[in-house]
């Protein structure tokens, strides 16, 4: 019987892991075990650095995950309903370089799971009251966030998503660059709001 129980639970987790492999060739596959941690500088100057993901699944987690010594890409596994107001703050690496061998800065919030062909496999739903995104190069990917977003740093990114709400720029850098694809939508408005 115990034997059954421990497989079972390693297979759900196998699960849970593999579905925030990522998308793009260009990202790392988050390796739940890996040992890395961020480097936190004074002062923000240096991207910190983290190339395991966050899976969370409740608020205190997601809360720590957005932190800026939290990890470059946080995985929801079910829908979440947060409180407060949501900080998506500092730099960070993917464990990448570019062509030109420079790190690549990147933050994503996955809201969804995949299998291990990188077939969505579920989409979930990100509640707050407001989320304020301050690291650049941030993406929420494959899923709904409600609520109303506020954007200070530039490349931000919706793949595949929805926002039930407003998306409102702070500076003229947010929304000169931000994009959405052609899957993505926002309901409210998109506007500068300094």
């Amino acid at each position: 019987m115990k034997i059954k129980y421990l497989a079972l639970v390693l297979s759900l987790l196998l699960v849970i892991f593999t579905g925030c492999a990522q998308q793009k060739d260009t990202e790392p596959s988050p390796s739940p075990t890996s040992q890395n941690t961020p480097t936190v500088t004074p002062g923000g100057t240096s991207p910190d650095v983290t190339t395991s993901a966050s899976i969370v699944d409740n608020e205190a987690a997601f809360l720590k995950a957005v932190s800026s010594t939290g990890t470059w890409i946080i995985c929801l596994t079910k829908d979440l309903n947060v409180s407060q107001d949501i900080v998506l703050a500092g730099e960070f690496k993917n464990g990448k370089k570019d062509e030109n061998g420079q790190d690549i800065i990147q933050r994503k919030i996955a809201l969804y799971t995949q299998d291990e062909n990188r077939n969505i496999t579920n989409r979930f739903t990100l509640t707050a009251p407001k989320l304020t995104i301050e690291s650049p190069k941030a993406s929420i990917q494959h899923g709904t966030f409600k609520g109303d977003i506020y954007v200070s740093a530039k490349d931000f990114e919706l793949v595949d998503a929805t926002v039930e709400g407003n998306i409102y720029f702070t500076n003229d850098d947010a929304k000169n660059t931000f994009k959405m694809d052609d899957k993505s939508k926002v309901t409210g408005v998109q506007e500068l709001k300094k």
